[in-house]
C-alpha cells in the first residue's frame, strides 16, 4: 500500500506530465503543417517540471502555516492571493526557460498577454490547489472513521485491561477499609473511583481530551492506588504549565501509569516510585512515565497481558498523529523503567 507521501508525489508528476502532454497537443494542433520544434518540446517539459517544483513549494508553505486546519472564511482569501502570487512567478519564470531556447518573444510580455498569462496559470494553480484540499479532506474524514472504529475496540480492551475486576476490587476493598476510621478520605475516594469509570465510560465520544483532564484522572487512579500501597508508593509530579495547551488520547497516560504499577512496583516487596514528567519542546509535548522494576523484553511471563496496553498506546498515536508522534519503553540504569511519548500540538 502506498504511503501518503509516495502517493503525492505519484500523483504530482503524473498530474504534471498529463499537464505537458494536453499542452504539447494543443501545440501540435496550433502549429499545423510545420509540426512542434524540438525547442517548444523541451520548453513545455521544463514548464511542467517549474510547475510541479512551484506546487510543491506551496504545499510546504501550506502545511507549515497550518492552513489545511483553518476554517473556509481564513483560507478561502489566502488561496486566492496565492494563487495569483504563482500564476505572476511562473508567467515571469517562463523567461530564463524561452531565452536560452530562442523562443523569447519580447511582445508576450505586453500588458494585455501578461494579464491573460497570470490568470491561465492561476486558473491552473487553483485547480491543484482544490484537488490538493479535497484530496487531504476525503484522507483526514478516513483516518477519523478509522480512529473512530479503532476507538471503539481499544475502549474494550482498555476497560479489560485497565479498569478490570481486580481494580475494582480493590479499590472497593480500601475504600471500605477507610469507612470507619477516615470518612473524609473515603468519600475523596469514591469521588476518584468515580470519575475513572466516568472517564473510562465516554472513551467513545472522544477522539482526544485536554490534558488537564488525562491529568485529572491519573491524579485519581494514584490516588487510589495510594490507599492500598500505602507507603510502598511514592508518586512524583514535574508538570510543564505549557502541557495544558496539549490534546492527548484519552486514557492513554493511564494505562501506562498503572502498566507501570501492575507489573513493576507491585512485583515489589519494599515498594517503589512512579514519576511523571512532561516537557514543552519545539511545539511537542514530551510525556515521561518512570517506574521502579525492570522491563523484560522477551520471554516475560506477562508479555501478552503487558503488550495489550502498549499496542493500545502504539496504534492510537499512529492514527491521531501518524509519524509525528513517537513511542518508546526501556530500562534506566536497571532500577526505572522509562515509559516515553512525544506528541505534537494540534491546531
Amino acid at each position: 500500500m502506498l504511503n501518503k507521501e509516495r502517493l503525492y508525489w505519484s500523483l504530482q508528476i503524473g498530474g504534471w506530465t498529463f499537464y505537458a502532454l494536453v499542452q504539447l497537443v494543443f501545440s501540435f494542433l496550433a502549429a499545423n503543417i510545420q509540426g512542434l520544434s524540438k525547442q517548444r518540446i523541451l520548453f513545455l517539459l521544463l514548464e511542467a517540471f517549474l510547475c510541479l517544483l512551484v506546487t510543491h513549494g506551496y504545499r510546504i508553505v501550506m502545511n507549515r502555516w497550518k492552513w489545511l486546519s483553518l476554517g473556509l472564511q481564513r483560507v478561502i482569501p489566502r488561496v486566492f492571493v496565492s494563487m495569483f502570487c504563482l500564476g505572476v512567478i511562473i508567467y515571469f519564470l517562463r523567461i530564463p526557460i524561452s531565452y536560452p531556447l530562442g523562443l523569447f518573444v519580447r511582445s508576450a510580455f505586453n500588458a494585455t498577454k501578461i494579464i491573460n498569462g497570470v490568470l491561465f496559470y492561476s486558473i491552473i494553480f487553483f485547480i491543484w490547489t482544490v484537488m490538493y484540499f479535497i484530496y487531504n479532506y476525503f484522507e483526514r474524514y478516513n483516518t477519523s472513521l478509522k480512529l473512530e472504529a479503532s476507538i471503539k475496540e481499544i475502549e474494550l480492551n482498555n476497560l479489560k485491561s485497565q479498569l478490570n475486576p481486580h481494580f475494582i476490587f480493590n479499590a472497593l476493598n480500601s475504600i471500605r477499609a477507610l469507612v470507619d476510621e477516615n470518612p473524609s478520605k473515603s468519600k475523596q475516594a469514591i469521588n476518584q473511583l468515580s470519575n475513572i469509570l466516568r472517564n473510562s465510560l465516554t472513551t467513545t465520544k472522544r477522539g482526544l481530551t485536554s490534558f488537564n483532564d488525562e491529568l485529572k484522572v491519573v491524579e485519581d487512579y494514584l490516588g487510589l492506588e495510594s490507599i492500598r500501597f500505602e507507603e510502598r508508593l511514592k508518586i512524583k509530579y514535574d508538570i510543564d504549565p505549557e502541557s495544558s495547551q496539549f490534546l492527548v488520547p484519552p486514557l492513554m497516560i493511564q494505562t501506562l501509569v498503572e502498566n507501570g504499577i501492575k507489573h513493576g512496583i507491585s512485583k515489589l516487596t519494599e515498594g517503589g516510585v512512579i514519576e511523571l514528567t512532561t516537557k514543552v519542546e519545539h511545539d511537542y509535548l514530551k510525556i515521561q512515565i518512570r517506574n521502579s522494576g525492570h522491563y523484560h523484553f522477551k520471554n516475560a511471563p506477562k508479555k501478552k497481558e503487558i503488550g495489550l496496553g502498549l499496542e493500545n498506546t502504539k496504534q492510537r498515536l499512529k492514527l491521531i498523529y501518524e509519524n509525528d508522534a513517537s513511542f518508546r519503553i526501556l530500562n534506566e540504569n536497571n532500577t526505572f523503567v522509562l515509559t516515553e511519548i512525544l506528541i505534537p500540538h494540534l491546531y
